[in-house]
């Protein structure tokens, strides 16, 4: 691995970001409609390899429904406003006509409403009568406070997300999270992260981890770079771990942990350099906050806002611009990779020669950073 020298006492690797890359084309090409795009984890298949992101301004329960029904896995943030609000509806208008500068402080005020486990519960019902798959979110903070009542409501997989998830947390303040005890102890898949190394992957995928969250203060809505001096380009972080996932399938005897790339994927190219890496599927946030029903109404923020001690994320205005169904499977209305994402992974599927999404996974790639052409 070529280091860098930074400096006569430091050296650090090159990593790329997905704006660096580029997919290239084989000898043979096929039909879009050809291309299968679906993937499936653990007992639950999904038509197209899109997570949507536990986020306030992408994911409602009717969103979620919506999602669902249109064949991605979506994912309720069950610390969020829908679990803190009986009708959070107010709290998500005023959250879209906030002053720039006051977005921060009166979001920390509207999220420091307790959590409801009553409200977790019902949530998760509408979902599982809708008859979709039933996915939530905690922080590993929150988890072992709220578990036992995810798991009581019929969640079908079970998503510990945050910034960064280690599987050996350090603290002489409280027990962690053992997340080897839990995954094994639970009736669910789990599916962690984020991730953004080799070891760090390898290590969650031995906790029996069903799927691991790549990605660290990549999002639109993240400031962590500016305000922790922490990042990892994602093309690099998602191919590191996808060779965790490698040698953990020789090391477990053939157990396949599915590796989401989670962050910095915002357009149509994205997710296509992200499944060339190694990912199996994406998580989207921004991408998906730009639709007209989304619950954010244009504006698109995560937990990391509204942190009560150390806000690393703002609220940002994206505009809305097509509905959920138009982002995802067209017609593309504009020309910038933020409509028909699937319609466009297929066809750079098709372009490069590949039948599915595992196959795709293999397509030669070659450093090209972005210059505007």
């Amino acid at each position: 691995m070529t280091e860098i020298e930074i400096g006569r006492g430091k050296r650090g690797r090159r990593a790329y970001s997905f704006d660096d890359i580029a997919v290239v084309p084989s000898r043979r090409t096929r039909d879009p409609e050809e291309v299968s795009v679906s993937w499936q984890i653990d007992a639950y298949h999904f038509d197209i390899p899109v997570m949507a992101a536990p986020m306030d301004s992408v994911v409602s329960p009717v969103t979620a429904i919506s999602l669902g029904k249109l064949g991605a896995l979506p994912v309720l943030d069950l610390e969020g406003l829908w679990t803190r609000y009986e009708d959070p509806t107010a709290q998500l208008a005023e959250i879209a006509s906030l002053d720039p500068i006051l977005a921060t402080p009166r979001m920390q005020e509207i999220y420091a409403e307790p959590i409801k486990p009553e409200l977790i519960t019902e949530r998760l019902r509408q979902l599982r009568e809708a008859g979709v798959t039933v996915a939530g979110a905690l922080s590993p903070q929150r988890t072992q406070q709220h578990w036992k009542t995810v798991v009581d409501a019929g969640v079908d997989l079970f998503v510990i997300r945050g910034t960064t998830v280690s599987a050996e947390h350090v603290s002489g303040r409280a027990e962690p999270l053992n997340l080897k005890r839990f995954i094994y102890e639970l009736d669910v898949p789990v599916i962690v992260g984020g991730a953004a190394s080799y070891t760090a992957a390898l290590h969650l995928m031995r906790t029996g981890a069903a799927g691991v969250l790549v990605g660290f203060g990549g999002g639109a809505a993240h400031t962590t770079r500016t305000a922790l001096g922490i990042h990892a380009p994602m093309a690099s972080a998602v191919a590191d771990v996808a060779a965790a996932r490698r040698d953990y399938l020789d090391e477990s005897g053939g157990r396949y942990v599915h590796v989401i790339a989670d962050g910095g994927v915002g357009t149509s190219g994205d997710i296509v350099k992200a499944v060339a890496c190694g990912a199996d599927a994406v998580m989207l946030g921004a991408a998906l906050a730009r639709a007209t029903d989304a619950p954010g109404r244009g504006y698109h923020w995560g937990p990391e806002a509204h942190h009560s001690e150390l806000p690393r994320g703002v609220r940002i205005e994206l505009g809305a611009q097509s509905s959920i169904e138009e982002i995802l499977f067209g017609p593309g209305r504009q020309a910038d990779g933020t409509t028909n994402l699937v319609g466009a992974l297929r066809r750079a599927m098709a372009t490069t020669g590949y039948s599915d999404v595992k196959e795709f996974q293999r397509v030669e790639v070659v450093v090209s950073p972005y210059l505007g052409q």
